[in-house]
């Protein structure tokens, strides 16, 4: 008896001492920190989490710079995760994805994969239909920015890019500032500073599906794009050098129609050659950040994103090119059209086309772009 006894009490002893261990918090969003926290290419990863007083939460992860969780309230309260991602670093690390990074040196396309700075032609990546997107296959978004918390509001991230990388000049030393504020938007600016001549060109390429289920598409989004103008691309989505009038074609979203309305009449030959929408288009803002530049609702959730950027051209991507093969958070497949990307930025290929804003940063000057992404709900 008292041998049993003994034995019960240190049972009791060994279930009491497991209760007591730490257990993992997950975020709102469902998100495990710990399976962020690695390295990779010798420099540590984590997932960072700020809180607005509102209660929405945004996920971000020094690994890309990308966003991984935007919980955001619906039309009944209830909050929701509004873009696209992964539940752990693995996944981003092992499958090819542009979702939530901040992207550079430079967003989009560069033709052929060259840019001539003082007459000197530069060859870079080409690993897109012959082009250069996002600063190559070894872009920013698969590269480790360093991280500082400023407090439960605030993430800075700092990139120091040698010169060479992805045989891009200049030592580039490049800040991504994400701040969430209490209006329930993701404010985001960027800085880059270099030693030599060079092009930057950042953006944030998160994937919004506003109903806040990843299974259903995003054609049935309204969206609305302050722009009467937009750039048209060749069969290999690089621009042509045209800006053309959106009137009266399937570009138009100067009043706001459903992202679905004409996505497939592809005896339009920008559809086709876009494979959907894939373009830029040249906003009337004028670079005044207080103006709307686009905006995107949920009828579903009610849901509204509005865009403001100081930059003049966003990049309207209608997930063409998920094709069901990759799952994502909660496993979830993500299919084509399970998201939108509203990427603020200087037009595609603007090294090569001298007529349009340049992307040229010198030595002594700083680059700089704000773009802020602002939640409503409409009930």
């Amino acid at each position: 008896m008292k041998k049993n006894l003994i034995l019960m009490g240190i049972a009791a002893l060994m279930i009491s001492s497991c209760s007591n261990q730490p257990k993992s918090e997950t975020t709102l969003s469902g998100l495990d920190p710990k399976a962020f926290e690695t390295k990779v290419n010798d420099h540590s990863v984590n997932l960072y989490t700020l809180k607005n007083k509102n209660g929405m939460e945004v996920c971000i992860t020094n690994f890309g710079g990308r966003i991984v969780s935007v919980m955001v309230p619906d039309k009944n309260g209830n909050m929701k995760d509004v873009v696209l991602g992964f539940d752990s670093i693995a996944d981003y690390v092992n499958i090819p994805s542009d979702f939530g990074a901040s992207i550079g040196r430079y967003a989009n396309r560069i033709k052929d994969g060259k840019i001539v700075i003082d007459g000197d032609t530069i060859q870079l990546p080409q690993n897109n239909f012959g082009h250069c997107l996002h600063g190559g296959p070894k872009g920013w978004q698969y590269q480790v920015y360093e991280a500082k918390q400023i407090d439960g509001t605030k993430l800075e991230l700092v990139r120091q890019s040698p010169d060479g990388d992805e045989n891009f000049p200049g030592n580039v030393t490049a800040k991504v500032t994400y701040t969430l504020t209490n209006d329930n938007s993701i404010d985001i600016s960027y800085e880059a500073t270099t030693d030599k001549k060079t092009v930057i060109n950042m953006t944030n390429h998160s994937y919004f599906n506003l109903s806040g289920d990843a299974q259903k598409p995003i054609t049935d989004h309204l969206l609305y794009v302050n722009a009467d103008k937009f750039t048209p691309v060749d069969s290999t989505f690089m621009t042509t050098g045209e800006i053309l009038d959106v009137k009266g074609t399937p570009m138009d979203f100067t009043v706001a129609k459903t992202v679905g309305q004409d996505i497939d009449k592809y005896e339009y030959d920008q559809l086709k050659n876009g494979n959907g929408y894939d373009h830029n288009w040249v906003l009337n803002t004028n670079g005044d950040i207080k103006q709307v530049a686009a905006r995107l609702t949920s009828p579903v959730s009610g849901i509204t994103l509005e865009v403001y950027t100081d930059e003049p051209g966003i990049q309207v991507y209608s997930g063409n090119f998920l094709d069901g093969t990759v799952k994502g958070k909660k496993s979830i497949v993500y299919n084509q059209r399970a998201a939108i990307c509203l990427e603020t930025q200087h037009y595609p290929d603007s090294p090569n086309k001298p007529e349009w804003p340049s992307v040229l940063l010198e030595p002594g000057k700083t680059y700089r772009s704000h773009c802020i992404f602002k939640f409503t709900v409409n009930k």
